[in-house]
């Protein structure tokens, strides 16, 4: 009888540990949103939980449309047609250490380049609106991903 008790013991002990492991190995985004930063870029900020504490590997991609425009002396956009749209991919990559089985982070792309456009002289290249769409964030790690909404934002109306 004293065996069993013993026996009976050991199993559930097992049992309640590996119960306790697969708990804490159950990433989750709990929650992610984006924005645009003053220069353009794009911010996702984010919370996953079920993990581990070591560290945990992200990438973060999205799709930007991006409009380019020159602006006179006056702070003003001429009625020219002097204004470019550029669509282009922008990623950004990060590492972040997990505590008490949780991440909470934010992962930050650079602006989209306006590539070869260029003004006449006298006026300014500025980045007139950005929007993202298709953004994607990945835990690497651990083979998760979340999407998170499209989000733009307009710096000079052209």
């Amino acid at each position: 009888m004293r065996k069993l008790i013993i026996v009976l013991v050991t199993v559930a002990t097992a049992l309640f540990l590996a119960t306790a492991t697969a708990g804490a190995d159950a990433p989750k985004f709990h929650s992610a949103t984006g924005s645009v930063t003053s220069t353009g870029g794009l911010t996702v900020s984010f919370d996953e939980r079920g993990l581990g504490n070591e560290n945990i590997d992200y990438t973060l991609t999205a799709d930007a449309t991006a409009v380019f425009a020159c602006i006179n002396g006056g702070g003003n956009h001429p009625q020219a047609a002097n204004k470019e749209t550029i669509n282009s991919e922008v990623s950004a990559t990060g590492s972040f250490e997990a505590k008490n089985g949780r991440v909470r982070a934010s992962l930050t792309t650079g602006t989209p380049s306006a590539g070869g456009f260029a003004c006449p002289r006298g006026q300014r290249l500025v980045l007139a609106s950005v929007t993202y769409t298709d953004i994607l964030l990945t835990d690497t790690t651990n083979g998760v991903s979340t999407s998170v909404p499209g989000t733009s934002r307009t710096f000079f109306a052209v």
